[in-house]
């Protein structure tokens, strides 16, 4: 799918490569280049003890499957913010968060022909009180030896293969991160490299 048929500056319409259809697209009338990029998005492995929370989906793509709690970040989001803002609404737990990533892998969102990148946080709960919302029909912990047979989109299945495979039962040693991410100028934990994909 493109990211624009007509350039949203100047209206006139954009050419296309039919060779390479998902490739950047220089408007010729104002010059602006267009791309077609992944959408980034976050998630939460909120862990307890040998078991994961997982939320069964009440929208499309694959409704009634079982996923990782998370979705599409907002403008200008840090993955940190977007996974712990997502965990809140569709489980309505505080969750308090891993540092460096446990995972960043790619997908399809379903049917859309939409790339995804996905960054996934190990998770502890500090707070709230767990309930399905926003696009979770259920809550459930399931054991990382006991996965449900229905899990929604290849990626999350591949996820959680690794995170029973690595028998996580307790977060791992490293730094948390807290309530928000830093912000430029202020101290943090320092990036690092070494993320599981």
């Amino acid at each position: 799918m493109p990211a624009f048929t007509y350039c949203p500056y100047c209206a006139t319409r954009l050419p296309v490569d039919l060779l390479r259809p998902d490739a950047p697209r220089a408007c010729v009338a104002c010059g602006a280049t267009h791309y077609h990029n992944s959408k980034p998005a976050a998630g939460a492995l909120i862990l307890r003890d040998d078991r994961v929370l997982l939320v069964e989906r009440a929208v499309e793509p694959f409704k009634g499957y079982w996923d990782v709690p998370g979705g599409f970040l907002e403008l200008g989001e840090h993955p940190a913010d977007g996974a712990r803002r997502e965990a809140l609404e569709e489980t309505g737990l505080i969750v308090e968060l891993e540092d460096p990533p446990f995972a960043i892998m790619m997908d399809h969102y379903g049917d859309s022909g939409d790339f995804t990148l996905n960054v996934y946080y190990v998770a502890r709960v500090v707070g709230g009180e767990a309930r399905p919302s926003d696009d979770a029909a259920a809550l459930d912990w399931f054991p990382l030896t006991a996965l449900p047979e229905r899990i929604a989109f290849d990626h999350c299945a591949e996820l959680l293969r690794r995170l029973a495979a690595r028998k996580i039962s307790r977060p791992r040693s490293g730094t948390t991160v807290g309530t928000r991410s830093p912000v430029p100028g202020e101290s943090g934990p320092s990036p690092s490299s070494h993320v599981e994909s």
